[in-house]
């Protein structure tokens, strides 16, 4: 989140946005999990009905996949957006060293 001096301010801006954007969801994914984690775990700690138990059982499993899913959605979107900057780079880089018509 540096200013780039090859970068204009706006497509800087967008790219930072961006990032911003997609570490917000990785962080709102990550939330859920824990969230359905610990309830999970309460409604096995607390309960004893047999179908609350279940869902303690349920919420507390499907906690991991959405956590991994979120990280995997993360990861990759950060890695267009690292692929993305690139190319803006180098298009900028090479608008600057034409000569001027």
């Amino acid at each position: 989140m540096s200013q780039d001096p090859l970068l204009p301010l706006r497509d800087q801006l967008a790219l930072d946005r961006t990032e911003l954007a997609n570490r917000r969801t990785w962080l709102a994914s990550a939330r859920t999990a824990l969230a359905m984690f610990v309830s999970g775990v309460s409604f096995l700690s607390i309960f004893e009905i047999d179908w609350v138990r279940v869902a303690g059982w349920t919420l507390a499993t499907l906690s991991a996949p959405v956590l991994s899913l979120g990280y995997w959605r993360f990861y990759h979107k950060h890695r267009q957006l690292v692929r993305l900057e690139a190319e803006a780079r180098r298009a900028a880089l090479q608008e600057a060293q034409q000569p001027p018509a």
